[in-house]
C-alpha cells in the first residue's frame, strides 16, 4: 500500500464511507422486511438509535482505544474524544476521513445485534448492548487485529503476530456475532418460535428486505474497497471478487434450499448472499475469482448449516445475523490460510503457519467477544431486564416501546380481543382508504356469515343434545331393568339347580326309574344353562352401561388356560371330543383381569363343544405373535360359519345353524357378544377365521401394554 496521506486518497476514502453507511439503510430495510409488521418500526428506531450511539461512544472512546498510542498491543492510549485541532493540509484531513471511515465499521458491527434480538428485546436495554459493543468489546480486539493503521511501531498483538483480516470478516462482522449470539441466550426465543405452528418466523414484507440486501450489497463495495485505505491497482480485483463472493454465496444457498425443501427459500437465498460478502471481507484483497467463488459459496453453505444448528438448540436469531456474520466470517478469516495467495499475505508464514494464526485470531475474538458480552449482558439484566414483558411483546414493540400504531395493527388487535373473549358479534372497526379497512370490511362479512352458521349450528346442537339426553335415559331404563330381572331370577333358580343335585344325589333313596331320573338331570342342566344366561345379561349390562369394572391382576397365561381345561374337560369328554391345551414355552404374563379372561375362553370353548360332532378336535393356543402380542386362541374341528354370518354370530342368541348342527345342550346365546365386549374391555382384538365344515378358529390378541415380561408362563 502507498502513502494513503493524499487529496485522492482521502476522497476516495470519504466516498468509501458514504457506501458503508448506506449499509445502515440496507440493515434497516432487511430487518423490518423479515419481522412482523408489529415489530416494524421498533427495529428500524434501533438501527437510527444504535447508529447515533455508536457514533458518539466511539467518537469519545472507541476510537481512541483501537487506534491511539498502543498499550503493549492490547489498547490504545490517545485519540480520545478525537479532534485533530484546527485543519492543517493533507495529514490532518486524511486522519478525519479514516476516523469517519472507521466510525462507520464501528456502526455496522453495532447494528448487527439488532436483527438478531429483534421483537423482543427492550429499546433501553437495547441501547445500552450498543454502548458496551461500540465503546469497549469492539475497539479492544479492533486494536488488537488492526490498531496500527499502517505505523509499524503501534501494531496490537494479534497484528503483529501476522492475523490477517483485511476488511472485518472477524473484528467487525465475527464480533457483532459473538455478542448477538450472547445476547439471544440471554434473553431467549420469542413467544411461539418454537411451538409447532411457529408463527414467529413469518416475515411481513419479504421485497423490502431483499432491497436492503442490495443495499447491503452495494455499500460493500465501499466496504472493501475502502479498507485499502487508497485509490490503488487493488480496489478493481477487490470489488470483482467481492461481487464474485456475493453472487456464489446467494446461489449455493438458493440451490441448498430448493434440493432440500423442494423450492428456492427467498430469505435463506439473500441471507446467502450476505454471507458470502462477509465471508470474502477477511481476503479480497488476497484471493483470485475462482477461490473468491469457493468463499463465497462455501461461506452460504457454513451459514445455513449454522442457521440448522441454532434451531436445532433453540436459539432464536430473528433474522439469522448469527448464521451470516458470525459463522460466515469465523470461515472468511480461515479462508484466507487456507485459499488466499500466500506470496500476498506479507507475513513470511508457511500457510499451516498462517493457519494458526488466524485460528487464534478467531479463538480470542470468541473468548473475548462473547465472555464479556455474556458477562456485561448477564449483570445489566440483572438490574434493567433486557427483555420486554410477555405482554408487551403480544401487543408488538411498535406499541409497547413506541407507543406506535398502524391500521394494520389496530386491525390485528381487534381481532385478538375478539379471539381472547370469544364474543364474535363486535365487528372490527374499518379505516377507509386503506389496505388494512379493505381486509377489515372482508372480515366483517365474514363475521357475519359465521354468525349465522353459529346460530344454526346451535340449534341444531340443542336438538342433538335432547335426542342424545333421551337415548341416554332410555338405555339406563333398559340396562337397569336387565339388572333387576337377573336379580330376581337368580335366587330361584339356584334353588331349582340345588334341589335337583340332591334328587339327583338319591338323598331320599334310590330313584329305581332311569327314566325319572334323566328328567331331574335335564332339570339340573336347564337351570344351570338358564342361570348361565342371566349371569352373562347381567355382565353384559354393566359393560354397555360402563359400570364393569375389572380386577386387573399380573396372570400366568398357562395357568389360566390349564384352569379352563380342567372346568371344560368333562363336557368335552361327554361329547366324545379331544381336549387340548398347547402353550408356548416361556411365553410372558398378562395384566388382565383372571375372571374375565377365564370366562371369554370359557365362552369359546363352550360354542365349540356345542358345535363339533363326536369325535372333533379342540384347540386351546397360547402364543405370542412376531409383533410381540400374546394371542389366546380356541380351534375347534366343527361345522364352523359361513363368512356372511360371522357378523351375526356377535348378536345376542342370534341362531346361525340348523337344530341338527347343535351337538351339545351348552351355550347361552349371549358367549361371542360377551366375549367380544370383555375383550374390548382389555383392548384386546378379537378375529374369527370359519370355513363352513372345517371348523373355527377365534383369536383373541391382547396389547403389548399388557405384557409383563417378568411372569413367563409354562410350557
Amino acid at each position: 500500500m502507498g502513502d494513503p496521506v493524499t487529496t485522492d486518497n482521502t476522497i476516495w476514502l470519504l466516498v468509501c464511507t458514504v457506501l458503508v453507511l448506506l449499509m445502515q439503510a440496507g440493515f434497516t430495510c432487511l430487518e423490518t422486511g423479515l419481522v412482523r409488521a408489529k415489530n416494524s418500526i421498533n427495529v428500524a428506531v434501533k438501527n437510527v438509535a444504535d447508529f447515533c450511539v455508536a457514533s458518539l461512544a466511539f467518537w469519545a472512546v472507541g476510537f481512541g482505544i483501537m487506534f491511539g498510542a498502543t498499550a503493549g498491543g492490547l489498547f490504545g492510549t490517545s485519540f480520545f474524544f478525537f479532534d485533530t485541532g484546527p485543519f492543517e493540509g493533507t495529514s490532518s484531513a486524511w486522519l478525519m476521513a479514516f476516523f469517519f471511515f472507521q466510525l462507520a465499521f464501528c456502526g455496522t458491527a453495532t447494528t448487527i445485534v439488532s436483527g438478531a434480538v429483534a421483537e423482543r428485546m427492550s429499546f433501553r436495554g437495547y441501547l445500552i448492548t450498543a454502548v458496551i459493543l461500540s465503546a469497549c468489546i469492539y475497539p479492544v480486539f479492533g486494536h488488537w487485529a488492526w490498531g496500527g493503521f499502517g505505523i509499524d511501531t503501534q501494531m496490537g498483538w494479534l497484528q503483529e503476530l501476522g492475523f490477517i483480516d483485511f476488511a472485518g470478516s472477524t473484528v467487525v462482522h465475527s464480533i457483532g456475532g459473538w455478542v448477538a449470539l450472547a445476547a439471544v441466550i440471554i434473553i431467549g426465543p420469542r413467544l411461539g418460535q418454537f411451538d409447532e405452528n411457529n408463527s414467529a418466523t413469518e416475515s411481513h414484507n419479504t421485497p423490502v428486505a431483499v432491497f436492503g440486501m442490495f443495499l447491503l450489497w452495494v455499500g460493500w463495495f465501499g466496504f472493501n474497497g475502502g479498507s485499502t485505505l487508497a485509490m490503488d491497482v487493488s480496489v478493481p480485483h477487490i470489488m470483482v471478487h467481492t461481487l464474485i463472493a456475493a453472487a456464489a454465496g446467494g446461489v449455493t444457498a438458493m440451490g441448498m434450499t430448493w434440493s432440500g425443501r423442494g423450492a428456492p427459500n427467498a430469505v435463506d437465498s439473500l441471507n446467502g448472499v450476505l454471507a458470502g460478502l462477509v465471508a470474502i471481507t477477511a481476503s479480497a484483497h488476497v484471493a483470485t475469482i475462482g477461490t473468491a467463488i469457493l468463499i463465497g459459496g462455501i461461506g452460504a453453505a457454513v451459514a445455513l448449516g449454522c442457521q440448522a444448528l441454532l434451531k436445532r438448540y433453540r436459539i432464536d436469531d430473528a433474522v439469522s445475523a448469527v448464521p451470516v456474520h458470525l459463522a460466515a466470517g469465523i470461515w472468511g478469516t480461515l479462508a484466507v490460510a487456507l485459499l488466499g495467495d500466500a506470496s500476498l499475505w506479507g507475513t513470511g508464514h508457511t500457510r499451516l503457519e498462517q493457519l494458526g494464526v488466524q485460528a487464534m485470531g478467531v479463538t480470542v475474538a470468541g473468548i473475548y467477544a462473547f465472555g464479556v458480552g455474556y458477562a456485561a449482558l448477564t449483570v445489566i439484566n440483572w438490574f434493567f431486564p433486557l427483555r420486554v414483558s410477555a405482554e408487551a411483546e403480544h401487543m408488538g414493540l411498535n406499541a409497547s416501546e413506541h407507543g406506535a400504531s398502524t391500521a394494520i395493527h389496530d386491525l390485528i388487535n381487534a381481532m385478538d380481543t375478539q379471539k381472547q373473549t370469544g364474543d364474535f358479534s363486535m365487528r372490527v372497526p374499518v379505516e377507509p382508504y386503506t389496505e388494512a379497512g379493505q381486509i377489515a370490511a372482508q372480515y366483517n362479512q365474514v363475521l357475519d356469515r359465521v354468525h349465522g352458521e353459529m346460530t344454526a349450528r346451535e340449534q341444531t346442537s340443542a336438538q342433538l343434545r335432547t335426542a342424545r339426553d333421551q337415548a341416554e335415559i332410555a338405555n339406563a331404563a333398559k340396562s337397569q331393568f336387565l339388572a333387576n330381572m337377573s336379580h330376581e331370577l337368580r335366587t330361584p333358580l339356584n334353588a331349582i339347580i340345588g334341589f335337583s343335585e340332591i334328587i339327583n344325589s338319591e338323598l331320599f333313596g334310590p330313584l329305581g326309574n332311569e327314566q325319572y331320573k334323566e328328567y331331574v338331570s335335564d332339570i339340573h342342566d336347564s337351570g344351570s344353562h338358564l342361570l348361565s344366561i342371566i349371569n352373562d345379561i347381567l355382565d353384559l349390562s354393566k359393560i354397555e352401561a360402563d359400570s364393569y369394572d375389572l380386577a386387573e391382576d399380573d396372570l400366568n397365561v398357562g395357568d389360566v388356560m390349564v384352569a379352563c381345561e380342567r372346568m371344560i374337560r368333562t363336557r368335552a369328554q361327554s361329547g366324545q371330543l379331544n381336549l387340548a391345551v398347547e402353550i408356548e414355552p416361556n411365553l410372558p404374563g398378562l395384566v388382565a383381569d383372571e375372571r374375565a379372561l377365564k370366562q371369554m375362553l370359557i365362552n369359546l370353548v363352550s360354542n365349540a363343544v356345542k358345535f363339533t360332532p363326536e369325535g372333533g378336535d379342540i384347540t386351546l393356543r397360547a402364543r405370542r405373535e412376531a409383533d410381540g402380542r400374546i394371542a389366546l386362541e380356541v380351534a375347534d374341528t366343527g361345522v364352523g360359519i359361513a363368512r356372511s354370518d360371522i357378523a351375526k354370530a356377535f348378536e345376542p342368541f342370534a341362531q346361525l345353524q340348523a337344530d341338527a348342527t347343535v351337538f351339545k345342550a351348552d351355550g347361552t346365546g349371549l358367549g361371542l357378544p360377551l366375549t367380544a365386549a370383555l375383550a374390548r374391555s382389555h383392548q384386546a382384538t378379537l378375529v374369527v377365521d370359519s370355513e363352513p365344515g372345517r371348523g373355527t378358529a377365534i383369536t383373541i390378541r391382547f396389547p403389548l401394554e399388557r405384557i409383563v415380561m417378568n411372569k413367563t408362563a409354562a410350557a
